[in-house]
């Protein structure tokens, strides 16, 4: 069953004005941001357009894959304000709710919610965040209350941190070593 031409047309408008966000480098516009779900809303204002999208909500794009339940997409509007399809400029947010799980190069994040600011470089999870990074031989999981991962930075900040780091070697004594018994002090007699 093919779906309804407003779907289709729908899509490809919403494909073509979320394709480029001028405000990043050259260097990171190497794929196109493509949103797709089971129901999407496109809402024009005066200086920005707000996108909803509901259920099975997926986002892909350049070193990034966001999957959740609904996503709100803020775009600034550029030239004729009047028109219904005006140049759209940049993400100013993406608010991801429900079930959202992100994977972006070595880490990956799960949360109820989820602010994506492109302009500030910075991705904002709460709502029982946990962030894994997968290196190649110890992975490790932060999890928190509030958890702020940077662009570009191997930083993230965590508030009321619950870290699960690689083992740390036995430090204490080797059982294969046994000590002979410490010599007791003599007591003296009354």
């Amino acid at each position: 069953m093919k779906p309804p031409l407003l779907l289709w047309l729908f899509a490809a408008a919403t494909g073509f004005l979320l394709a480029a966000d001028s405000a990043a480098p050259a260097a990171d516009a190497t794929q196109p941001t493509v949103i797709t779900s089971v129901r999407g809303k496109i809402v024009n204002g005066e200086a920005e357009t707000l996108i909803t999208y509901d259920q099975a909500v997926t986002v892909t794009g350049t070193n990034l894959r966001i999957t959740c339940d609904h996503l709100e997409v803020v775009l600034v509007r550029l030239g004729d304000k009047s028109e219904t399809l005006s140049k759209l400029d940049k993400f100013k947010s993406l608010v991801a709710t429900g079930h959202v799980h992100i994977v972006q190069g070595d880490r990956e994040a799960s949360c109820g919610h989820a602010e994506i600011l492109p302009g500030e470089d910075k991705i904002v999870l709460t709502e029982e965040p946990v962030v894994t990074y997968h290196d190649e031989v110890n992975p490790w999981v932060a999890a928190g209350d509030r958890i702020t991962m940077f662009k570009g930075k191997r930083e993230v900040d965590v508030e009321n941190p619950r870290t699960t780091l690689p083992s740390v070697k036995n430090l204490g004594l080797d059982p294969t070593k046994v000590l002979p018994p410490a010599a007791t002090p003599a007591t003296k007699q009354p």
